[in-house]
């Protein structure tokens, strides 16, 4: 197996990008490296945010604790269970998350039933937790997606737009390469090539231009709730043009739409709908969120 990753039209070539790394005769995935640092991050910003809006951080570090467990087994769910057919013959696969698998959907559904959970058992305001994880939830979707690139996966179809990646052939999954990947096979030293999107990059990039705005805007808020719904409708609508262009997608058994693309859609239409109706009416939305916490 070849080990390079090259950017052509940006001029950038890695010879060597391992999976992992060895430490102490230990080989540690970088993808399982990447994932523990955008969680330990996701805890300095959620408890961060928390102490600058007057909430006990101590509560968020509680929360998190099962938040990131649930969310990792949510993530490893949603992503089984779309690509059954990898996992059927071979159960004990299903516990092997070192090359990849973790689909973000699952991850933020489980992340919002246990924040739901967690707000009715401690009489805590759900809409003020989730402004307060939106952040947190953003940044480790930013640095997530670089796991992808160590792993040679989640990319898109052929481009030869000026950020195109190569990939050698053999380091990637037969089922992620397209025929028109084939027909545009570049020979290079007698190593076989293929020239697709980035769309892990495209994605990551995605993702941090909505952090920023996100935290430029969490002191204009209008009522609570609505950082958390700008978040999930800014990154349905990047995630919806992303996810058509991307040759693994996860398809609906049957029917063989794209799951993904389909539940972004419908993210970016349902957060749409309530921003714009909320922004009218937040003030007696807020009154009805504070009698719900007896606040």
């Amino acid at each position: 197996m070849h080990y390079d990753i090259s950017f052509p039209h940006l001029g950038i070539h890695l010879e060597h990008v391992g999976k992992t790394i060895s430490v102490f005769g230990f080989e540690i995935a970088y993808y399982g490296i990447i994932i523990g640092t955008a969680i330990l991050l996701g805890f300095v910003i959620a408890t961060s945010e928390a102490k600058r809006t007057g909430q006990d951080p101590e509560s968020y570090l509680d929360m998190g604790m099962f938040g990131v467990v649930f969310g990792i087994i949510g993530a490893r769910l949603y992503y089984v269970l779309f690509s059954w057919d990898m996992y059927k013959d071979n159960l004990l696969e299903i516990l092997n998350i070192r090359e990849g698998g973790l689909a973000i959907y699952g991850g933020v559904i489980a992340a919002v039933l246990t924040v739901i959970i967690a707000a009715k058992i401690k009489h805590l305001s759900a809409p003020q937790i989730f402004d307060t994880i939106a952040l947190a939830l953003l940044n480790g979707q930013m640095l997530g997606r670089w796991g992808n690139f160590f792993n040679r996966e989640a990319f898109g179809g052929y481009t030869d737009s000026l950020f195109a990646m190569r990939l050698p052939i053999d380091a990637v999954r037969s089922s992620d390469v397209t025929e028109q990947m084939r027909a545009h096979i570049q020979m290079i030293d007698g190593v076989e090539y293929i020239q697709v999107h980035p769309t892990f990059l495209y994605e990551s990039l995605w993702c941090c231009a909505l952090l920023i705005l996100l935290f430029a805007y969490r002191k204009h808020k209008k009522y609570e709730g609505e950082l958390f719904l700008l978040y999930m409708f800014g990154y349905g609508l990047g995630r919806a043009w992303i996810e058509g262009l991307r040759t693994d997608q996860l398809l609906l058994p049957g029917i063989g739409l794209p799951v993904s693309q389909l539940l972004a859609d419908v993210l970016v239409v349902t957060t749409g709908v309530l921003l714009v109706y909320l922004r009218k009416n937040h003030s007696r939305y807020s009154m009805l969120a504070k009698k719900s916490t007896g606040k």
